[in-house]
C-alpha cells in the first residue's frame, strides 16, 4: 500500500455483506479498520464507532460504501443514550446495540427515542438472559452468532424472537456448510460470515483537518449566539474541513436536485445543528493537521481565484470553491475532475473542474498560468485590476488565516 502524501492520511472502513436466503446482498455491516495503539482501552469502542461514521459519511460518502443497500453500524452506550448525537438520519441505517452495552433504564429510554425517530435497531450477538431481551420489543433485527455463541438453547432463543413478528434474525459467524444448513433449518432471514463473504476493506486518501480548527468550529457552533459568518470563515479557512462539509452535504442531498455552489450553501443545506454533530465526532478522535505551507498555498490559490473572478464574469464564491478544490485534489494526488466527481457541485464549478470550461474554467487557467510562471498567458487573458495587487492580497489573506491559527494555538 502506498504511503500517504505529506499532510494527508489513508482512511479505511471495512464492510461485510449480509445476504438474504436467496444469496442476494441486502446490507453491509460497517467495520472499523485502523490502529488502536494510541487509544485508551476504555475508549476503543467509541473511537471505532466514531471513525466508522466519520470515514463512511464524510470521506467516502455513504453511496460509495453501500450504494442503495442498508448499512449496519455498531453503537456504544454514548450514542444509544444521546450523549453523542448521530449525525445522520434513519434512512438506510440499522443501529447495532453491542453485546458489551449494559442494558439499563437509560439505555432502554435512549433506544426507545431512537426508534421513535425512525431508526431501526439490531441486537448484536444476542444472548437471552443477558438483559438485552428488554430491547426485543424495540428491535427490527436480532443477530445470533453460530460460531462463538452457545447453541444449546437455540430453540428457546429463536422462539423468544419469533414472539415479535417484526424481527428478522441474522445468522452471523457462518464459516461452514453446517452453519448454513442450521440457518436454513431455523428459517433465518439473513446470513453473514466467511463461508459467504469475507469483509472487504475500502481505502481512501484524506486531507487531515487541523485539530485547532475543529475545536474552534465546535466552539462557534455551541456558542449561545451562533454566528454564521464566523462558522463560514472557520470552515473556508481549512481545506480539509471544507471537504468534510461538502461530502457531508452530499450525503444529506441524496435524491435532491440542489447542487452546491459555495461553502455558504453547503452550510445552509446541512444546517448548523447537523454541522455541530459532525464537528463533535471529529473532535472525539482527532489527528494532526495539514502542514502550514500546504495550508497557506491552498488558501492563497482559493483567494486568488476569488479575487480574479470579476474579470471573467464568474461568481467569487464559486471561484473560491473551485480554487480550493483544485488545491485539495493536488494534495490528495487526484485530478480536479476526480475530486469533482465526489462532491455535489453546481454545474458551473463541475464544468470548470472536469473540462476547464466556462468563466470559472478561465479563472483556473489564468491562475494555473500564473503559478507556473507563464505571465504572457496571464497578461493576454486577465484584464482586471493590477495583478500584483491581486496576488499580494491573496498572500496576505492566507498568511493572516494561518497566523490566526498559530496565535490561537
Amino acid at each position: 500500500m502506498p504511503l500517504p502524501l505529506p499532510g494527508t492520511q489513508l482512511v479505511h472502513v471495512g464492510r461485510q455483506p449480509i445476504f438474504d436466503r436467496t444469496g442476494d446482498v441486502v446490507a453491509y455491516e460497517l467495520l472499523f479498520r485502523g490502529s488502536m495503539d494510541a487509544v485508551e482501552a476504555g475508549r476503543r469502542d467509541t473511537y471505532a464507532t466514531s471513525q466508522v461514521i466519520v470515514n463512511t459519511f464524510t470521506e467516502f460518502g455513504i453511496d460509495e460504501v453501500v450504494g442503495d443497500r442498508t448499512c449496519f453500524i455498531n453503537l456504544t452506550r454514548e450514542f444509544l443514550t444521546g450523549e453523542l448525537v448521530l449525525p445522520f438520519g434513519p434512512e438506510h441505517v440499522v443501529l447495532e446495540v453491542l453485546e458489551t452495552v449494559t442494558v439499563d433504564d437509560e439505555v432502554v429510554a435512549g433506544v426507545t427515542n431512537l426508534v421513535t425517530q425512525g431508526y431501526r435497531i439490531a441486537l448484536d450477538d444476542f444472548v437471552y438472559g443477558s438483559g438485552h431481551e428488554r430491547l426485543l420489543p424495540l428491535a427490527s433485527y436480532v443477530k445470533l452468532d453460530l460460531l462463538q455463541g452457545d447453541l444449546t438453547h437455540l430453540d428457546e432463543i429463536v422462539a423468544a424472537c419469533r414472539v415479535y413478528p417484526g424481527i428478522q434474525i441474522v445468522a452471523e459467524g457462518l464459516e461452514t456448510t453446517e452453519h448454513l444448513a442450521l440457518s436454513n433449518r431455523y428459517g433465518f432471514e439473513l446470513r453473514q460470515g466467511y463461508v459467504l463473504s469475507r469483509p472487504q476493506v475500502l481505502t481512501a486518501t484524506s486531507l487531515t483537518p487541523s485539530r485547532l480548527r475543529r475545536l474552534e468550529l465546535l466552539g462557534a457552533l455551541t456558542a449561545a449566539d451562533t454566528d454564521l459568518e464566523r462558522i463560514l470563515s472557520i470552515i473556508a479557512g481549512d481545506p480539509a474541513l471544507t471537504m468534510r462539509v461538502l461530502r457531508a452535504s452530499n450525503s444529506a442531498a441524496v435524491g435532491a436536485t440542489t447542487k452546491i455552489s459555495s461553502v455558504r450553501q453547503a452550510v445552509v443545506m446541512l444546517g448548523v445543528a447537523h454541522i455541530r454533530q459532525w464537528a463533535m465526532l471529529m473532535v472525539v478522535d482527532d489527528v494532526a493537521g495539514a502542514t502550514e505551507v500546504q495550508l497557506a498555498e491552498a488558501l492563497t490559490r482559493a483567494r486568488l481565484c476569488e479575487n480574479m473572478a470579476g474579470a471573467f464574469g464568474a461568481a467569487p464564491d464559486g471561484a473560491f470553491m473551485a480554487g480550493l478544490i483544485t488545491s485539495v485534489a493536488a494534495m490528495l494526488g487526484l485530478s480536479p475532475a476526480a475530486m469533482a466527481h465526489q462532491l455535489p457541485l453546481s454545474t458551473d464549478i463541475a464544468t470548470a473542474l472536469e473540462r476547464g470550461a466556462g468563466p470559472l474554467g478561465q479563472v483556473l487557467r489564468v491562475v494555473n498560468a500564473y503559478e507556473r510562471g507563464d505571465l504572457a498567458e496571464v497578461a493576454a487573458a486577465y484584464v482586471g485590476d493590477d495583478l500584483t495587487g491581486t496576488v499580494m492580497d491573496a498572500m496576505r489573506w492566507s498568511r493572516m488565516a494561518v497566523k490566526a491559527t498559530q496565535t490561537a494555538a
